[in-house]
């Protein structure tokens, strides 16, 4: 069973990970602030969880900031502050299985405010868990490609917060 693999079918992007832990660890990292904090940024940039109601229509909200030198001149070169606050509204909390939410996407210069989709399933294998992310494009290739990166190296982030506890 292949660990990693990201496929594109129409409007969708599934990114699937197999992780040497069970699913409700992942469930934890996945819920709990100090959890998120530990991995969901992509590298040069932290996260603090600043609102977390975890419930349907419940939010979370968290800032994310550029803290690596390539995220910080990336940022200021796309005319982008060096932290955003970004808002999920969840559409679905079934633990230890699936989480879904909607991401707002307002901070796109010269582009009209939008949600995009993420639902995640966590599937126990034995003693590992397999992580099915699938995640809606966003409004065009360049954005979407940044989407994917982001999400691929966040979920690399998980595998390295997962190994260091065991």
């Amino acid at each position: 069973m292949e660990d990693r693999q990201t496929t594109a079918t129409g409007d969708k992007i599934r990114i699937e990970r197999i992780y040497d832990t069970s699913a409700q660890t992942i469930w934890r990292l996945w819920t709990a602030a100090e959890g998120i904090q530990s991995w969901w940024a992509p590298d040069g940039f932290t996260v603090k969880v600043v609102k977390l109601d975890l419930k349907p229509r419940g939010e979370l909200v968290y800032t994310m900031t550029a803290t690596g030198p390539e995220q910080i001149t990336f940022m200021r070169g796309a005319g982008m502050p060096l932290t955003t606050e970004s808002r999920k509204t969840f559409t679905e909390v079934v633990e230890p299985r699936r989480i879904a939410y909607l991401s707002l996407v307002d901070f796109v210069p010269d582009h009209e405010p939008y949600e995009f989709l993420t639902v995640v399933d966590l599937e126990q294998i034995g003693e590992r868990t397999k992580v099915v992310m699938t995640v809606d494009r966003m409004h065009d290739e360049v954005w979407t490609g940044r989407l994917v990166a982001g999400r691929e190296n966040e979920l690399e982030n998980l595998r390295s917060v997962i190994a260091a506890a065991h």
